[in-house]
C-alpha cells in the first residue's frame, strides 16, 4: 500500500501509554495500512516511568529506555522530539507544532498523560522546589544534592512520594516525608497497615510527618527553606519535592473544545473517543465515568481498545482493577480491591505479627464465599493468589484467614494453586494477559519465563506478576513433562553457581557490571541480594560501598540486627569464646551505659540487646577501640567457632581446642556465604562443643583432627558427616578452605550445607573425591580464592566509623538523638526488655 493511501494516524505523547499504542498498532495484521506519526515534548523516546527512580542506580536514561529513534525509523514510525503540539483545527483535521510543524491526520490520538500537582503554597516556586515526573526532574534533584544540599522533604506520602524519598536518601541526604492525609499510602492503605509501613519507613530513616498541611515556604535558619505547617509547627530542609498527585494533561483538549469533566480530563467513551470521535485520549489524560486510572496498566488497556477500534475490532474499555504491588524502600507493600474495607456488609480479617513486622488483612463478602479487597505489607507473597480470587470471584477455602496465615512446619500449602486458576484469570493486568494465554503461548513452543514474556508481554510493565507468571509457566512446563528452567530470576538467565563462576572468572565487582554484561532490566528483590553475597564471597569488598549498599537487607545496611521493638542487638567477634576480663569489663560497661539487655549466646558470645539505631556508632566505636571486631550476627557468613576447654584446662583434653577455635575463626571471620555458617572445636571425643551438629566440626582424637561437615541445628537438625579422620593441622585448614569455597561456588540461593550435601549428586564420597582427591583439579583454585578471602578482610564497623558519609545512615531521628519515646521496656531479672503488648498499654495508660 502506498504512503498516499494510508491512514494518517498521530500520536501526541510518547509516554508508556502511547509508546503502547503505536506497539500495538504495529503489531496488528492491519499495521501496513497506516502511516505513524507521535510528538514526545521530551528530548527522548518513551521510557519506563514506573521504575524511574532507577535511574538513580546509573545516573544514566538509557536502561529505563522502551524505545530509540532507530527502532522507530526501522518500524516506519515518524518520532518528533521535543516538539509539543500546540492547536488541534479539528476541522481540518491538522495539528500544529511550537516548532511550526502542520500535519494532517485521519485518527489523533491524545496521549498527553498528566502533570504533578503542586500545592498553591506560599513559597512553591523557590530555589530547589522540584517535581518528581520526569528524567530532567530527577537530574535536577540530583545537581541540587552535588551542590550541598543536605536535607530533603518531600510533599505527598503516596506511591510515588516514598520512592523519592528513597532517591533523596540515596544521595546521601537526610529525608522526610511530610503527609497531609493521617496515613502512608492514604489510599491504598488501612491504618493498620499505614501505621507499619510508617514505621519500617522511619527505621530506615526517613522522618515521616503525618496530618500535616504546609501553609508556606520561607526562609530557612539552618536550612535554606523552612516549612511552615497548619498546626504551627515547622521543618527545614534544604530541598523541597512535589509529589502531592496528579492532574490529568488536558490543556490541549481544552482549547480544541474536546468535552471536559467537571475536575478536568478528557471524556472518554468505552471505545476511548473524545467528544469528536475520530480522536481518541488514552491513559491518565482520559477521563472514563468520572474517572481518572493513575496506573500504567489501564492505560495500556485503553491503548489497546483505541487500536481495535481503529481497525475495526469490538473490543471495550469498561474500567480497570487499581490493586498494585510494590516495593517501597525496601518494603514489600501491596493493596488489592476494596482495601478499606467500605463495601455494605464486608466482614475483615487481620494479621499483624509484631516481632517480623508483617501486616496482612483480607476482606470479604458478607457470606465469607468471596474476596473484596487485601492489604499487604512487609510481605506481599500472597498478592497473586489473592488479586486472582478477587479479580475471578473465586470461591473462599472454608476459613479464609488461611489465606494470610503463615505455613507453620509440613502444614500443605493453604494458598490457591496456579493450576487452579480460570482459564480466563489474568494474570498480567498491564498487558492484560490470561492464563488461557499463556498456555496458548507454551503450546506454540515458548520453554521459558523469558519466552512466555517475549511472546505475550505478560510481566514486562510494572512487574508485580513476576512471581505469579513464574510459577504458572512453571507449573505448565512441568504438566507437559518439560524440565523447568531454574534461572535465578528474570533479570539473569543463569542460576547462582553459573553467576558465580561468571563473577569469578570474569572478576566482575559490581552489580552494574554483571547486569550489564551478563543480564537484563534493573533486578529485583531476588537477583540483588543474591549477587550481593557472590560480590561479597567472591572480593569480600566493603559491604556498604555505594556500588553494593542498594543490594543489601536490613541488618546488613545497619551492620546488625534488627529486633521485634526496633531496636538493634550487637554482638562483637569473641573468637573462639575466650575473652579477657578488660574486655568483658568494657562490654559490661557498654551495656550499663546504654541499659543493654545482656546475654551469653549459643555460640559463646555476648549479644546486647536494645540499641538504637543512632546509638550503634557510639557504641562501636568504643568497642572497636577496645579491640573488639564485628561479629557478622546480621550477614550470611561465618558467625561462630564454639569450643570447650581442651587440653589447656580439661583432664580429658587431648589438643588445644580453644586454640584452633580461636585460629579458625580468625581465618573465616567475614567470609560470605550462600548461609550462615556455624563452627565448633571439641578437645576430645566427649564433644563437649557439639561440633557434630555444626556446618565444620572439629573433634581431636590421639591420632589428630577428625573433620566433620554439613550439619546444623535449627528447625530441621541433621547430624554432620563424617569426612576425614586424624588429619594434621596444615591439612585440616586446607581442606576446611576447599570445602567452603567449593560450597559456596556450587550451593543454591540461601541453601544451608545440609541441604546442600542431601542435593549434592553422588553425596558425602563424590564431595571426598573432589576435595581430597582433587577429582576435578579445583584444589588450587579452591584454595587461592580462600586466600583471596582472607586478604581482604575488614571489620565493617571500623570501616564505618572511619566514613563520615556512612555514619549519616545511622540516624533514628534525623534532626537529634533524642531516645525513641516508642520504645516501652520493663525490667525482667534485673534487665529491661521490650514491654508485651499488654504492658506497653497498661505502662502508656499510666503515664499519661
Amino acid at each position: 500500500m502506498s504512503s498516499t493511501s494510508k491512514q494518517r494516524i498521530i500520536v501526541i505523547g510518547n509516554g508508556m501509554v502511547g509508546h503502547q499504542f503505536i506497539e500495538s498498532l504495529l503489531a496488528s495484521e492491519q499495521a501496513d495500512q497506516f502511516s505513524i506519526t507521535t510528538f514526545s515534548e521530551e528530548p527522548r523516546p518513551a521510557y519506563d516511568r514506573v521504575h524511574l527512580s532507577e535511574y538513580f542506580a546509573n545516573r544514566s536514561a538509557d536502561p529505563l529506555a522502551m524505545a530509540t529513534e532507530a527502532q522507530y525509523l526501522e518500524s516506519g514510525v515518524e518520532i518528533l522530539l521535543g516538539d509539543k503540539v500546540v492547536s488541534i483545527d479539528r476541522q481540518q483535521r491538522q495539528v500544529s507544532s511550537a516548532n511550526g510543524k502542520t500535519l494532517s491526520y485521519d485518527k489523533l490520538v491524545l496521549a498527553t498523560g498528566s502533570y504533578p500537582f503542586v500545592p498553591p503554597i506560599e513559597g512553591n516556586d523557590r530555589k530547589d522546589c522540584f517535581v518528581y515526573r520526569t528524567i530532567e526532574d530527577l537530574e535536577a534533584i540530583t545537581a541540587s544534592a552535588e551542590a550541598g544540599a543536605k536535607v530533603g522533604t518531600v510533599i505527598g506520602g503516596g506511591l510515588l512520594g516514598l520512592e523519592a524519598a528513597k532517591a533523596l536518601t540515596d544521595l546521601g541526604m537526610e529525608a522526610h516525608v511530610v503527609e497531609f492525609a493521617p496515613r502512608l499510602m492514604a489510599v491504598q492503605l488501612d491504618d493498620g497497615g499505614g501505621a507499619l509501613l510508617k514505621q519500617k519507613i522511619e527505621d530506615l530513616g526517613v522522618g515521616v510527618h503525618l496530618s500535616k498541611a504546609t501553609s508556606a515556604i520561607v526562609d530557612g535558619e539552618r536550612c535554606q527553606h523552612r516549612m511552615s505547617f497548619a498546626d504551627g509547627e515547622s521543618l527545614e530542609t534544604d530541598m523541597v519535592v512535589f509529589s502531592a498527585g496528579i492532574r490529568p494533561q488536558d490543556e490541549l483538549a481544552r482549547s480544541s473544545d474536546l468535552e471536559i469533566g467537571e475536575r478536568g480530563g478528557i471524556v472518554i467513551n468505552n471505545q476511548c473517543q473524545t467528544s469528536d470521535p475520530d480522536i481518541y485520549a488514552i491513559g491518565e489524560c482520559a477521563l472514563w465515568n468520572q474517572r481518572i486510572f493513575g496506573l500504567v496498566a489501564p492505560g495500556y488497556q485503553m491503548a489497546k481498545v483505541a487500536v481495535s477500534h481503529i481497525i475495526g475490532g469490538d473490543a471495550t474499555f469498561t474500567g480497570a482493577d487499581m490493586s498494585t504491588k510494590l516495593k517501597l524502600m525496601g518494603v514489600d507493600v501491596a493493596s488489592i480491591g476494596d482495601a478499606q474495607g467500605l463495601t455494605p456488609g464486608a466482614r475483615i480479617y487481620n494479621w499483624f505479627d509484631e516481632p517480623d513486622q508483617v501486616y496482612k488483612k483480607i476482606v470479604v463478602s458478607e457470606d465469607k464465599r468471596h474476596l473484596l479487597g487485601a492489604v499487604l505489607v512487609g510481605d506481599a507473597e500472597e498478592y497473586g493468589t489473592l488479586l486472582q480470587y478477587m479479580l475471578n470471584d473465586i470461591a473462599l477455602p472454608e476459613y479464609p484467614e488461611s489465606l494470610i496465615l503463615p505455613n507453620r512446619g509440613d502444614d500443605g500449602q493453604t494458598g490457591l494453586g496456579v493450576g487452579a486458576l480460570p482459564e480466563t484469570a489474568q494474570i498480567c493486568s498491564c498487558h492484560d494477559v490470561s492464563k488461557g494465554d499463556i498456555r496458548a503461548a507454551i503450546d506454540g513452543g515458548c520453554c521459558s519465563v523469558g519466552d512466555v514474556k517475549g511472546e505475550t508481554k505478560a510481566g514486562t510493565g510494572c512487574g508485580g506478576c513476576a512471581q505469579l507468571l513464574t510459577s504458572l509457566v512453571n507449573h505448565e512446563l512441568e504438566e507437559r513433562g518439560v524440565s523447568v528452567n531454574r534461572d535465578l530470576c528474570e533479570h539473569f538467565p543463569y542460576t547462582r553457581q553459573e553467576l558465580y563462576h561468571l563473577v569469578r572468572v570474569g572478576r566482575i565487582e559490581t552489580f552494574a557490571e554483571l547486569i550489564d554484561q551478563h543480564g537484563q532490566g534493573h533486578g529485583c528483590e531476588i537477583c540483588k541480594p543474591a549477587v550481593a553475597n557472590i560480590l561479597a564471597s567472591c572480593w569480600n569488598d566493603y559491604v556498604l560501598k555505594r556500588d553494593h549498599i542498594g543490594l543489601q537487607d536490613t541488618n546488613d545496611i545497619y551492620l546488625g540486627n534488627m529486633q521485634k521493638d526496633g531496636t538493634y542487638s550487637i554482638v562483637p567477634r569473641i573468637a573462639g569464646g575466650e575473652i579477657t576480663p578488660e574486655k568483658l569489663i568494657v562490654i559490661g560497661e557498654v551495656a550499663k551505659q546504654y541499659g543493654l539487655y545482656t546475654k551469653i549466646t549459643g555460640g559463646q558470645r555476648i549479644d546486647l540487646f536494645g540499641a538504637q539505631l543512632h546509638e550503634l556508632p557510639d557504641i562501636w566505636r568504643v568497642l572497636v577501640d577496645a579491640g573488639f571486631e564485628t561479629g557478622h550476627a546480621y550477614g550470611k557468613s561465618v558467625r561462630t567457632v564454639k569450643s570447650c576447654v581442651g587440653s589447656s584446662w580439661c583432664r580429658f583434653g587431648v589438643d588445644d581446642s580453644v586454640g584452633l577455635a580461636i585460629e579458625i575463626e580468625d581465618r573465616y571471620k567475614g567470609l560470605r556465604a550462600p548461609h550462615k555458617l556455624k563452627f565448633a572445636v571439641s578437645g576430645c571425643t566427649r564433644e563437649c562443643a557439639e561440633a557434630q551438629s555444626k556446618d565444620i566440626g572439629v573433634i581431636a582424637t590421639e591420632n589428630g583432627w577428625n573433620l566433620y561437615v554439613c550439619g546444623n541445628g535449627g528447625m530441621k537438625p541433621r547430624h554432620a558427616d563424617l569426612f576425614a579422620t586424624d588429619l594434621d593441622h596444615d591439612t585440616l585448614i586446607k581442606t576446611i578452605d576447599r570445602i567452603l569455597m567449593f560450597y559456596i561456588r556450587t550451593a543454591d540461593r540461601l541453601q544451608r550445607t545440609s541441604v546442600w550435601m542431601e542435593n549434592l549428586e553422588g553425596g558425602l564420597d563424590y564431595l571426598r573425591d573432589v576435595i581430597l582427591e582433587d577429582s576435578l583439579g579445583l584444589a588450587e583454585d579452591l584454595e587461592a580464592e580462600m586466600a583471596l578471602n582472607i586478604e581482604n578482610y575488614q571489620c565493617e564497623w571500623a570501616t564505618t566509623l572511619d566514613d563520615e558519609q556512612k555514619l549519616k545512615r545511622f540516624s533514628h531521628f534525623i534532626n537529634n538523638d533524642e531516645t525513641d519515646s516508642n520504645l516501652v521496656f520493663v525490667e525482667e531479672r534485673q534487665q529491661r526488655r521490650p514491654a508485651s503488648d499488654e504492658e506497653r498499654s497498661q505502662l502508656i495508660a499510666k503515664a499519661s
